[in-house]
């Protein structure tokens, strides 16, 4: 067996101040020490980005990803990255995404994929062309207790699925934020980069990602009421839906970006015949599951390797009593695509977790256009379109 190496990486965005998940990914990528940052195009002004690509360490910056993507492919093998992460707004993800793939590069991309239905469903169709990896980064699915989760209900200890309840409240929209140049703020309000919807694109698919992962449904049918509750404000800050879910089960998905005190306050519930699971953020390192006439259990992080499935072995880092969190969860899912990419090479390495791919970023995609729509009719229910 050909001794594995590091795996090279690119990634679009992420430099600046302004920048928030630019960090958390840099930090996810060298964590396990598989990997290291590679090619950088990290900021839209050319000079800036290359003078940010030196700042931070990378191997090769380049002044934009169209250079990027041209120039890594031209290199020998043993040379250019890997794979691509996509750290920029909303609205660049499906240029760069596309460029990335048919460079002939893997994607693991933010979230929500696209701002488009349409933008989704092409890459959809290019990563199946393609043959190539791809990752959503819905980063909540990378922590251990949800990955359990899921392992829970997919293997029917809870029963048919009766009703899944899924939310996300934060509260730093709750005044006009955007007015004050504050750059996170700024483009999450504006349409032109964040898409048709404000809270339900950047943390309502969040929720919705809880539905699809974890429970292992998807909605057919939405009836929605999107608010914006800060006057002038142009996108929703407050998302709420009611889910006609394929198996015949509800679900209920509400997201808010003015609830003043939350902050990643997001979880769910999954309701079964036989029982429920239940996980929130605020307690991340615990899964509860419920079972008629039975004292709750409780599965903790940490709380001993015969508590986990060897599904989750190589996705927990640390003894019991130190918690993992945001940056591991991160780390998890880069280490899926890094797995997949030897897979695809034919080289031994564990089974990757199926973490959300570009079919759950495009679900994600019609789940949002059909809650806008719904809500533009007063509520009226209205079809999901269907995602392969």
């Amino acid at each position: 067996m050909a001794e594995h190496r590091k795996f090279r990486v690119g990634m679009v965005g992420g430099g600046g101040p302004a920048n928030f998940f630019g960090a958390p990914h840099r930090t996810a990528i060298l964590m396990d020490n598989t990997a290291e940052l590679t090619a950088g195009a990290l900021r839209s002004n050319p000079q800036g980005s290359l003078e940010e690509a030196k700042r931070l360490f990378f191997t090769r910056g380049y002044p934009d990803y169209q250079t990027m993507m041209r120039e890594e492919a031209a290199l020998p093998t043993d040379q250019r990255m890997d794979y691509v992460t996509i750290v920029t707004p909303n609205d660049s993800h499906y240029p760069i995404a596309k460029a990335a793939l048919e460079a002939g590069f893997p994607v693991l991309c933010e979230k929500p994929l696209t701002i488009t239905l349409n933008e989704s469903l092409d890459l959809v169709r290019l990563t199946k062309e393609k043959k190539l990896p791809f990752i959503v980064a819905y980063t909540y699915t990378g922590l251990p207790m949800v990955m359990l989760a899921r392992e829970i209900v997919r293997n029917g200890d809870i029963g048919e699925v009766r009703k899944v309840e899924a939310w996300y409240p934060q509260g730093w929209l709750a005044n006009r934020l955007e007015e004050t140049g504050a750059q996170q703020a700024v483009w999450r309000v504006d349409p032109h980069k964040a898409g048709a919807s404000g809270c339900g694109g950047d943390i309502g698919t969040h929720a919705y990602e809880f539905v699809r992962f974890v429970a292992g449904l998807t909605a057919v049918q939405v009836c929605a009421r999107l608010k914006t509750f800060v006057e002038n404000r142009a996108l929703d800050d407050d998302f709420t839906v009611l889910a006609r879910l394929n198996n015949g089960a509800v679900a209920t998905i509400g997201a808010s970006q003015i609830t003043i005190g939350a902050l990643n306050d997001n979880g769910f519930r999954v309701i079964g015949t036989k029982g429920r699971v239940e996980w929130n953020m605020t307690d991340h390192l615990c899964l509860y599951v419920y079972k008629p006439g039975a004292p709750v259990s409780v599965y903790r992080l940490g709380g001993g390797e015969s508590d986990l499935p060897a599904s989750l072995a190589g996705y927990v880092r640390l003894p019991g009593g130190h918690p993992e969190g945001f940056h591991e969860a991160l780390a998890n899912l880069h280490r899926t695509i890094q797995l997949q990419i030897r897979h695809a090479r034919g080289e031994e390495a564990p089974a990757p977790f199926p973490h959300p791919d570009v079919v759950d970023g495009a679900a994600g995609m019609a789940f949002i256009e059909a809650a806008v729509a719904s809500s533009s009719q007063n509520g009226a229910w209205t079809d999901v379109a269907a995602v392969e």
